[in-house]
């Protein structure tokens, strides 16, 4: 994958480093997988605005896209590798044997013709998606698993990808993206390979306008406001705004919001670094 920079014959083209979209194989997705998705607004069912700064973008539909991968032992083809709007990584159409169509998110070097499996069956190669308990120690997983059978939740967007560091007794230790260390059971999937799109984060929008198609309205910053609009607001000339919080006054530098201990909570071997 590469990004590609344009020639400045607009001030948006200047600094725009675009998406080369290379790998991708077809622009026309798969209508069958297709579902609606509403906008908000950023409103709730009273028609109150709820989140600030949330509105207009572009339509676009939902892919449906199969986080699970529970159909064991059956193999499929990759059919196509697509664009999808609602998230950063690209994602695959696979064709099962037994005729059914599913989409899945794409890990890096899988290309169409491939084959790819789930289940006890399958070898760790790219793209399969196989038990904790059968992926070789210091492999590069994604879409993995909190829960046995209820589909990937971790490790799921663009270039991103953990490693299987370790096991003990039932538990896999898996290292996350954003330096957490934490024990999953081995009953759990994951998907071989690293996330495709891998230089989504370089990418610049150029402009001011790209987030609006994205539909993301201007931020206004607390100091900027009046004071009955906002903590930091107010003040004569460009006043600092005392401490930095948020709107509803929670202080935003360091405070932690993280509720109480959880169950989950002795699964966490290393926290996350700063």
């Amino acid at each position: 994958m590469s990004v590609k920079r344009f020639k400045p014959l607009t001030p948006g083209l200047r600094f725009k480093v675009a998406n080369s979209f290379s790998e991708l194989t077809t622009d026309k997705p798969e209508k069958s997988l297709l579902a609606p998705l509403s906008k908000s607004g950023g409103r709730n069912r009273d028609g109150k605005m709820t989140m600030r700064y949330i509105g207009g973008g572009h339509k676009k539909m939902y892919r449906v896209i199969d986080f699970r991968r529970d159909k064991l032992d059956i193999p499929a083809t990759v059919k196509t590798i697509e664009y999808d709007p609602n998230r950063s990584a690209f994602i695959a159409l696979l064709f099962y044997a037994d005729g059914e169509k599913r989409y899945i998110l794409a890990p890096k070097g899988l290309t169409v013709g491939s084959t790819v499996m789930s289940g006890k069956k399958a070898t760790p190669d790219t793209g399969n998606c196989l038990y904790l308990s059968q992926i070789p120690l210091g492999s590069s997983i994604h879409n993995i698993e909190l829960r046995p059978g209820r589909g990937g939740q971790m490790v799921r967007s663009a270039g991103n990808s953990a490693v299987l560091a370790a096991r003990d007794g039932q538990y896999a230790i898996i290292k996350l993206p954003s330096g957490e260390t934490r024990m999953v059971l081995q009953a759990c999937m994951a998907t071989m390979g690293v996330l495709s799109n891998e230089d989504h984060l370089l990418e610049i929008s150029g402009k001011a306008g790209r987030s609006r198609w994205l539909g993301r309205r201007p931020r206004v910053r607390g100091v900027a406001m009046n004071p009955v609009d906002h903590p930091m607001g107010g003040g004569e000339g460009r006043a600092s705004g005392g401490h930095p919080r948020s709107r509803s006054g929670v202080p935003s530098k360091g405070y932690k919001t993280r509720r109480g201990k959880r169950p989950s909570d002795r699964l966490i071997i290393k926290r996350r670094t700063n």
